[in-house]
């Protein structure tokens, strides 16, 4: 079955003012929620994927991880100490016990699933209720890369329409990149993860399709030559960049010349650098 990409985990130190940003950018960002355990968020939801920003709240009580128990707050908080920046890749699950079983029998990692409620608005403020069931897998030698998938338990009380409706006319996330010393190093594990056979665009690198999207494994060169400059771990695996596609990229020019938002032009792309977004670098690409 080919997966999704559901949602990117994109996290930051201060979570209104990164709101505010991508107002900026020209999305309409959700209000703050709050996970049971204390980390914080706001969504930018598109008709089928979501970014999510995110931060550890005061008062926090966040779990260690143990062996069989992969820790969500525990991985943000320790990405915070020492960078802001799109953390983790979410694909889309219907079944993530079953997902959870199919992944420790891969070798690619055995945790319990995790499952969690929260409030909700709706678009007229009214609270509402969702619930997710999370299956986490790991990558060798990436600690500051997360992989997991996401089932919606009430999507009907998540996904509306009202919520995607952006300044910016923006349709959905388009790609991901991870950057890596060593791209094949994660072939298998990413096979594994997506369900999906990579293809290998150029030299040493892989692209995985999933639907109309991609997630794409570049050395840090190559991706610091697409989006003009990343910021990499050159040591290990780490997210560096996503592309969203948009109605109108002249419009969407015009946009971010009126936000004073910086962007280079890259092909028939539009680069915000990662030094303007948070760590990651954001391409707006046309439909």
């Amino acid at each position: 079955m080919t997966r999704r990409i559901d949602h990117l985990v994109v996290a930051v130190h201060d979570l209104d003012q990164a709101g505010s940003f991508y107002q900026r950018l020209g999305f309409q960002v959700g209000a703050r929620n709050r996970h049971p355990w204390g980390t914080e968020n706001r969504i930018v939801q598109l008709p089928s994927s979501f970014i999510e920003l995110i931060t550890v709240g005061e008062g926090a009580a966040i779990a260690p991880h143990r062996a069989s128990a992969f820790s969500f707050g525990a991985f943000v908080q320790d990405y915070l100490r020492d960078r802001e920046g799109l953390a983790m890749l979410v694909l889309d699950s219907q079944d993530a016990n079953a997902d959870a079983a199919l992944f420790s029998e891969s070798g690619i990692g055995s945790f319990e699933p995790f499952h969690f409620e929260r409030s909700g608005r709706r678009p007229d403020g009214s609270e509402t209720k969702v619930a997710f069931t999370l299956a986490f897998t790991s990558a060798e030698n990436s600690p500051k890369a997360g992989f997991f998938v996401c089932q919606q338990h009430f999507p009907e009380n998540f996904w509306n329409p009202e919520f995607q409706r952006h300044d910016n006319k923006a349709t959905q996330i388009s790609s991901v990149t991870l950057a890596a010393p060593s791209p094949e190093r994660l072939r298998s594990f990413l096979r594994a993860f997506s369900g999906v056979q990579p293809a290998s665009p150029d030299g040493d690198d892989l692209s995985f399709r999933l639907g109309e999207s991609h997630i794409d494994v570049l050395t840090p060169d190559d991706a610091a030559e697409i989006y003009g400059s990343v910021e990499a771990e050159l040591d290990q695996p780490s997210f560096v960049a996503f592309a969203v596609r948009v109605e109108d990229i002249h419009r969407q020019a015009q946009w971010l010349d009126s936000a004073g938002i910086p962007y280079q032009h890259i092909g028939s792309r539009l680069i915000v650098p990662a030094s303007a977004a948070f760590g990651v670098a954001i391409a707006f690409e046309p439909t």
